[in-house]
């Protein structure tokens, strides 16, 4: 049954990405959060393509009766730039999500993140 779940999640997420001129490199779905390594094509801002994902994935997600405790997208995300040199680095870190966080929650692994590019993580909006 997992495996049919975790199809039918990445071909929608795929679906959704396709659809905005993007190109998914990884993705994965872990209990509180979901991380996707896509290239962002020129003509799409961020903020429309996250929104893009959030809605439709939103509508996929409550109608599939997979994600019975969903109860829909917290408002913020976050997004960080890549060098083409870190490709597999960052698939392979997607990829081992579960065992990561066994490590480092989401939370500080977020939080720690931001301060270390020069963001405060106390920032909210």
């Amino acid at each position: 049954m997992r495996k049919k779940i975790a199809s039918s999640f990445t071909n929608t997420f795929c679906g959704i990405v396709n659809n905005n001129k993007c190109k998914l490199y990884r993705i994965n779905g872990v209990e509180d959060h979901i991380p996707i390594f896509s290239d962002l094509h020129p003509s799409a801002s961020l903020a429309d393509y996250i929104k893009d994902i959030k809605v439709a994935s939103n509508g996929w997600m409550k109608s599939s009766g997979l994600f019975p405790d969903f109860e829909g997208w917290q408002d913020s995300y976050g997004a960080f730039t890549y060098s083409i040199k870190e490709k597999d680095v960052i698939i392979n870190y997607i990829k081992n999500q579960k065992k990561h966080h066994k490590k480092e929650t989401f939370y500080d692994e977020f939080r720690r993140l931001l301060t270390e590019n020069g963001v405060d993580p106390n920032l909210s909006g």
